[in-house]
């Protein structure tokens, strides 16, 4: 009998010191439309995908008001809604005016605007964890990280997390509120945010990278990556995820997907054991 596909086994994180997930999660930015704009193509396929998510374990689900926009947040309700033993995750802080446009908006009164109506559409009086999509950069940021403590000291928000930042903003941030998550891009082959990463981990930040599956040119046939995929009767993305898991305890990959098949696919990487010899050649083949 073959073993069930479980996300547990890429182990457990303590989300702001006091609420457990298993570190491999879901990004749901791709149950919109193209562009990340409107709904999905497959509006059927894509509940079913979430439908699937607490069957396989999976307890972190990541999302953002301008995923749709809106769109991600309500179809997540209508599915997932009450979310037992589920960690559901909203950012704000980016608007939307057409397909593949992201402006950010950092105004006080915006961002609360953004948690009020997150709130609204997910159904709950206190968002679990709320990430600062951007910084704006024409709004002072001590400005914005001040009105995102307030709405945690009134409860609206339990834990904060920061989107796109390097440590001196962190930092800054956290002058203000404790700081639960990151969220960079970071993946195999993209490690610009490498010293964020490892200043997460020193103090128990969790580390959440977007576009984690991309591998570039390790992808190719008969790469390192390909090679050891191979070996493993495992998919390249499958290795990358698990790579991801071993570079560090703090790092929660949320690989999105609008497919149950792809899904389920990328899951199966919480049970694939990258031996020290692989870690090691992926290491160095990234570098």
């Amino acid at each position: 009998m073959a073993t069930p596909i479980q996300a547990a086994g890429s182990g457990q994180f303590l989300v702001g010191g006091d609420i457990a997930v298993h570190r491999l999660g879901f990004g749901a930015m791709r149950v919109t439309g193209k562009g990340i704009w409107g709904d999905p193509a497959n509006p059927a396929g894509v509940r079913a995908t979430l439908r699937r998510l607490p069957e396989l374990g999976v307890n972190l689900v990541d999302t953002a008001d301008s995923y749709g926009p809106e769109v991600s947040e309500n179809l997540i309700r209508e599915v997932l809604h009450p979310y037992p033993g589920m960690l559901v995750a909203t950012k704000g802080g980016l608007t939307r005016h057409g397909p593949d446009i992201w402006a950010p908006v950092g105004r006080p009164e915006y961002l609360r605007q953004c948690v009020l109506m997150s709130l609204r559409r997910l159904g709950v009086a206190r968002i679990d964890l709320w990430q600062l999509h951007r910084i704006d950069a024409r709004v002072p940021r001590d400005e914005q990280f001040a009105a995102i403590a307030a709405m945690q000291q009134e409860g609206l928000i339990r834990h904060v997390g920061l989107s796109e930042v390097n440590v001196e903003e962190i930092e800054a941030a956290r002058s203000h509120f404790p700081v639960a998550t990151v969220q960079n891009l970071y993946n195999l082959a993209n490690r610009q945010s490498e010293a964020v990463l490892n200043h997460c981990e020193a103090n128990g930040i969790g580390f959440i990278p977007w576009f984690p599956l991309a591998a570039g040119k390790l992808a190719t046939p008969d790469s390192v990556l390909d090679r050891i995929a191979t070996r493993l009767g495992a998919s390249s993305s499958q290795v990358a995820l698990a790579w991801l898991l071993r570079r560090s305890p703090v790092m929660l990959p949320i690989p999105g997907t609008s497919s149950v098949e792809h899904l389920e696919q990328n899951v199966g990487a919480a049970s694939l054991t990258l031996a020290e010899e692989d870690f090691a050649a992926l290491e160095a083949a990234a570098r």
